[in-house]
């Protein structure tokens, strides 16, 4: 993935009135006034997986002037801000793109998001290190990243993208991890947790995590009634 790019994860809790009436091309026609705009848009179900959400919207945008960044976000709230009464935002998480310090190159298992379609599933998480972290030196924190990555490595259907966001939200980084099997994924994470990078984590919470669905699937299963006898 060449370039510099915006990534958004915006969460949000149906309100009552959603489920009132029937509402057949409510998520079809959400995404697709994002998707219109410029953004690539992507759906996720987060419940029943989280209590605190029922889904996801993640778009993101190529960054081409200092102006994207704004109009960027004046879309998403147009959009969003006509379904008020229906939809309400829970959570923020959003960042940028930049090459790894620690990395050669590009990876193979690096995430676009600009993909036609994604995996099935979606894990997020804010990220915080330690002041220490920042006062080792370059080459004791490489060692420690090389271990880190070779152990990512080992899991090569799972991608990853890092979002850089220091001095824009309350983390530093998001974390964002596709895949086929979940189970899989939470033994990679298993195993990472006896890296010697992880004694500089300070947060790494909350994590969120969403099934990938179109807008035509989003409108079936959260329609009212849906599945009832």
């Amino acid at each position: 993935m060449s370039g510099k790019t915006i990534n958004h994860f915006l969460f949000f809790k149906l309100a009552d009135p959603f489920w009132t009436e029937k509402r057949s091309t409510f998520f079809k026609s959400f995404a697709a006034e994002l998707q219109a705009t410029g953004a690539c848009t992507s759906l996720y179900q987060v419940s029943p997986l989280s209590a605190e959400n029922d889904f996801l919207i993640w778009n993101a945008a190529p960054l081409e002037s200092e102006q994207d960044e704004a109009t960027f976000f004046e879309r998403i709230a147009r959009a969003v801000n006509l379904r008020r009464g229906l939809v309400q935002p829970a959570a923020s998480l959003w960042g940028y793109t930049k090459p790894s310090v620690y990395a050669r190159g590009p990876s193979a298992q690096e995430i676009d998001p600009f993909a036609a379609r994604r995996q099935t599933y979606l894990v997020l998480y804010p990220f915080v290190k330690t002041i220490q972290w920042y006062l080792l030196g370059k080459d004791t924190r490489q060692g420690m990243m090389n271990e880190h990555i070779r152990i990512g490595h080992q899991y090569p259907e799972i991608r990853q993208l890092l979002l850089y966001s220091f001095g824009l939200q309350d983390q530093e980084f998001v974390v964002v991890y596709e895949m086929a099997d979940l189970y899989h994924f939470s033994e990679l994470v298993n195993e990472l947790r006896g890296s010697d990078v992880r004694e500089y984590t300070e947060r790494d919470t909350p994590v969120y995590t969403g099934i990938w669905r179109s807008p035509e699937a989003m409108d079936e299963l959260f329609s009212p009634g849906a599945g009832a006898q």
